[in-house]
């Protein structure tokens, strides 16, 4: 009779422990992987005593840009990837890519997860899927193999890969020829002079090894832009769980996901500025004569995208002007 009882009550409770599977498009090694997934996993794991149980696949299932559609359709019940690989698919996300919006990934996530609760949620460009988290990485800043740029004039008609989104159309206001690839493929183009730079956080450059192959790096205060990405889990998958375990994935989720790989993201940055320092590379902060340039270039970006927003039903001057108090009020504890 008790374990008839005991049995019946774990059923009762949804104790019954759930296999998930996730899917990652980069080496588990990597600090998206190593410092943000899987702690997150295994706060996923403790916060359900066991009941939701995630496991990395030993590859990932396809293309970064496909990875929405890879949660979506069940090949994979949870994954990641940024917004910038799907051009024109989740326009709001843009907003917190703009040009100057912060030095710090910590601040800047928590910001978006916060901007995205109050202004972005309701037009719902993450349907079909449950959005778990966002984040954006650290500022992305100027790296190339001829030298360092103090001026749009040094940049102009170098190649340089590129993300898509704000990114690109940062790169192509600075005279910059973009080649969109993912990230992954950096080493491969520079390597191989496809590409004459990048533009990437600090983070990335040791993360793909491309320290010796950029050795110019010209640091934007504030961020020439900066990438966001989101987390999200099959819709059917999240729908089995309890209703308790449901609110226990969302508290290590949301706001608690986005300090959690914020701060791992800025960790990781001192890491590569370490790096690149130890290879004596030639790194230098942007002049004030190339940051107004930078400015008036990127200016129309800004006022873009507030009226894709408005499109949308959202405020985008109300959603920037959130974002940037949110960031500038934000306490980042090192």
């Amino acid at each position: 009779m008790v374990g008839i009882f005991f049995l019946m009550s774990m059923l009762s409770t949804g104790a019954m422990a759930k296999q998930l599977n996730f899917s990652s498009w980069l080496p588990p090694g990597h600090p998206i992987v190593a410092d943000m997934m899987l702690p997150w996993m295994e706060n996923v794991k403790k916060a359900t005593d066991g009941r939701v149980d995630i496991t990395l696949l030993a590859k990932g299932l396809g293309h970064p840009k496909a990875y929405f559609d890879i949660v979506k359709n069940g090949m994979a019940d949870a994954g990641y990837t940024c917004n910038a690989y799907s051009p024109g698919r989740f326009t709001l996300s843009e907003g917190v890519e703009l040009p100057f919006l912060g030095n710090s990934a910590e601040a800047n996530s928590v910001a978006y997860w916060r901007t995205y609760k109050k202004y972005f949620e309701k037009a719902d460009e993450y349907k079909g899927v449950k959005l778990l988290g966002v984040m954006t990485h650290g500022p992305g800043q100027i790296h190339n193999s001829k030298k360092v740029a103090q001026s749009i004039a040094d940049l102009k008609g170098m190649k340089f890969r590129v993300p898509g989104g704000i990114a690109a159309k940062v790169a192509a206001s600075l005279g910059i020829v973009g080649i969109q690839k993912p990230a992954s493929q950096a080493y491969e183009l520079l390597s191989r002079g496809v590409a004459d730079g990048v533009v990437l956080p600090l983070e990335s450059i040791k993360s793909f090894k491309i320290t010796k192959v950029v050795p110019y790096t010209t640091l934007v205060p504030d961020g020439l832009y900066n990438v966001s990405f989101y987390l999200v889990m099959n819709k059917d998958t999240f729908n089995s769980f309890s209703a308790a375990d449901q609110k226990a994935v969302m508290a290590v989720s949301g706001e608690a996901f986005a300090k959690l790989a914020g701060r791992a993201w800025d960790a990781a940055d001192r890491v590569g500025l370490a790096d690149m320092k130890a290879n004596g590379n030639s790194i230098e902060t942007a002049s004030k004569a190339f940051i107004a340039e930078i400015k008036e270039a990127t200016k129309h970006l800004e006022e873009d995208w507030i009226k894709k927003a408005n499109g949308k039903g959202v405020d985008g001057s109300a959603a920037l002007k959130f974002f940037r108090g949110q960031v500038a009020n934000y306490d980042v504890i090192n």
